[in-house]
Parts: C-alpha cells; sequence; structure tokens
C-alpha cells in the first residue's frame, strides 16, 4: 500500500495516478553502455564506469518507486523522496493554478514539469512526470 492509498480520508477514492516518465532511467543507462563498449579496450575502466551507472541506476529506481502523484476525488496528493520525503497534499478548491511545461522530447515522448500554486502561497514543481497534460486533466475534471 502506497502513501497516497494509506492517508485517504472517509469517502475519498483515488481518480488518477502518474508516475515519474521512464527518462529518469536513460544517464545511467547511457553510463552502463558506455561501459560495455569500453570493455574492448579498459576492461577494469569499464567495470569502473558499468558500476558508476549501476549506482545511478539504482538512485533513479529509488526515487521512481518512492514518488506518487495522484489525483483523488477531494484533493491532490504528491509525495515524493525516500529518505528524504517531501509531499503536498492540497484540497481541489484551493488549487489556483496548475503550469506544465514541456520541451520538444517532452511532447514527445509524453514527460513534463507541473507546477501547482495554491491558496496561501503554495507553489510546488514537480520534474519528470509521465503524461503531465492527463494529470492536469484530471485535476480540472475533479475540482469542476
Amino acid at each position: 500500500m502506497g502513501y497516497i492509498e494509506s492517508n485517504l480520508l472517509p469517502d475519498e477514492q483515488i481518480v488518477y495516478q502518474a508516475n515519474l516518465h521512464w527518462k529518469i532511467f536513460l544517464g545511467s543507462s547511457l553510463i552502463v553502455l558506455v561501459g560495455i563498449l569500453l570493455l574492448i579496450v579498459q576492461p577494469i575502466a569499464a567495470g569502473i564506469v558499468i558500476l558508476i551507472g549501476l549506482f545511478f541506476a539504482l538512485r533513479a529506481f529509488i526515487d521512481y518507486k518512492s514518488s506518487e502523484f495522484g489525483v483523488t476525488t477531494k484533493r491532490v496528493i504528491i509525495k515524493v523522496g525516500f529518505l528524504r520525503r517531501r509531499t503536498l497534499e492540497l484540497l481541489l478548491r484551493q488549487v489556483e493554478a496548475i503550469s506544465v511545461e514541456q520541451s520538444v522530447l517532452g511532447r514527445m515522448f509524453g514527460f513534463g514539469s507541473l507546477t501547482l500554486t495554491g491558496t496561501g502561497g503554495v507553489h510546488e514543481v514537480f520534474h519528470n512526470i509521465s503524461s503531465p497534460l492527463e494529470f492536469r486533466k484530471r485535476i480540472h475534471g475533479q475540482a469542476t
């Protein structure tokens, strides 16, 4: 059971959940690929490069598994982080603005940054979210 499921209010249901996009694994995958190519020339250096790539892959995997983005019938609930947790629980009626930023690659592959602005000065930015336009659409759909 994740953070969102364990923190639902009475009569509250999850409408939509999003994850981090798979793009967060690209950097570590490229490092491992370079290490594999180096095996031909320098096996010791290649092993070090592969270990570094695997370290970054583990970090990305932990970020992927420990991040939750959800829209419920009453709130927007977001949790990121494993050791250092950051959460946002914003009632739908308190959402003032939702901004989505996507690069050209973000539009092609379906990832981007989401900025939530709420009453009381809440201004939170979340990067590398999968399908941010759908997330925004679901928030708007519940807020009306």
